[in-house]
């Protein structure tokens, strides 16, 4: 389960500098940035399958996911994550257990079903678009290749042509293991509270607190 949470998101935190790639494709991941930048509160539901190199599949997973500039709250059946810009805390439903750390910006970019509109900006050469359809939708498919050592050997991201949403992400990490995401719903037009992205201890009584910090 941890495997598929930090394989997640590929998908929220925003990166320093472009790599020589397409400029095409870098205008229609910008506008897919710019309208999440935006937002002042993105709600969407995913659907996640992974497998290892050697084909074995885990079971697919679905979840719901609350985004609001770099912080996020994750809610899948085994576990819900909250994360407030800074700390992050998990809480593995079966055990009753929280666990808190202050993740790193790579371990945060393999939780959030939005990292990816951050991370087309840091080192990866983008190949030019092409049309597909994808979960029924028109959109442009962009792969993106890292241009040094990278946990990732390619990244793929499908963006609604009419709305500017991401609709699939498609990973290949260094050690060959495979996950899509697919998003069924994507809803900009959401407000959060702060509050929304910490967890809250009075509202889970009994459950025991791990601090990984």
């Amino acid at each position: 389960m941890k495997r598929n949470i930090f394989t997640l998101a590929v998908l929220l935190i925003a990166g320093m500098a472009f790599a020589q790639s397409s400029n095409q494709s870098r205008a229609i991941l910008d506008k897919a940035f710019n309208a999440y930048e935006k937002s002042r509160g993105i709600l969407l539901d995913f659907n996640i399958t992974t497998s290892e190199a050697n084909g074995t599949a885990y079971q697919p997973q679905t979840g719901k996911a609350r985004i609001k500039g770099n912080k996020f709250k994750l809610e899948m059946d085994a576990m819900d994550t909250w994360f407030d810009g800074k700390t992050q805390w998990v809480l593995m439903k079966d055990a009753n257990e929280v666990n808190i750390s202050n993740p790193t910006s790579t371990e945060i970019a393999s939780l959030s079903p939005l990292a990816l509109l951050g991370m087309y900006k840091t080192g990866f050469t983008l190949k030019n678009p092409v049309s597909k359809m994808v979960n029924g939708k028109s959109a442009f498919v962009i792969d993106m290749i890292p241009d040094g050592k990278s946990d990732f050997k390619q990244l793929s991201v499908a963006i609604d042509k009419k709305t500017n949403a991401v609709l699939q992400v498609k990973t290949l990490m260094s050690n060959d293991t495979k996950s899509t995401i697919d998003i069924s719903s994507y809803n900009p037009y959401n407000y959060f509270s702060e509050a929304v992205f910490v967890f809250n201890k009075a509202a889970h009584p009994g459950v025991e607190i791990v601090d990984l910090r």
